[in-house]
């Protein structure tokens, strides 16, 4: 039967395995760990232990160096990609606790533009802004 603790950030492989799944050679995966490319965890004995997420870390590594991008440049896109996820999950949490907020409100309000600046109106449920029909001519 599976761990259930076991998940693709479980550090699991040791270096030679690592690197095999990473068709590198682990010398690669020490220096890459020296500058801060893929950090594994390390063990009480401090041995290295990469996690499936480290592999794959490491082949978009391989495929950035084979693109011709310098290591600063990868660890530069690496540390890009990581926050625009880090962003799109607190984007996530924050729909969701829009969504649930708008649903728990039963006096759901209204926003419109004001007719004078284009300050932002709140409305009660169901009443609607008067309309305008002035006209307004621009001038730059």
């Amino acid at each position: 039967m599976a761990n259930p603790q076991l998940d693709r950030f479980t550090p699991v492989f040791a270096i030679a395995a690592a690197a095999e799944l990473a068709e590198m050679h682990p010398q690669t995966l020490r220096q890459y760990d020296r500058i801060g490319l893929v950090s594994p965890q390390r063990t009480r004995g401090n041995t290295r232990r990469y996690s499936l997420h480290d592999v794959a870390r490491l082949r978009e590594v391989a495929r950035l160096s084979a693109e011709g991008l310098s290591l600063e440049g990868i660890r530069r896109v690496l540390e890009l990609e990581d926050q625009v996820r880090r962003l799109e999950g607190r984007v996530r949490d924050l729909e969701r606790a829009l969504t649930e907020e708008r649903l728990q409100r039963p006096d759901r309000r209204v926003f419109a533009a004001g007719s004078a600046g284009g300050e932002v109106v709140t409305l009660r449920r169901g009443t609607r802004m008067r309309r305008n029909a002035e006209v307004v001519v621009w001038q730059p």
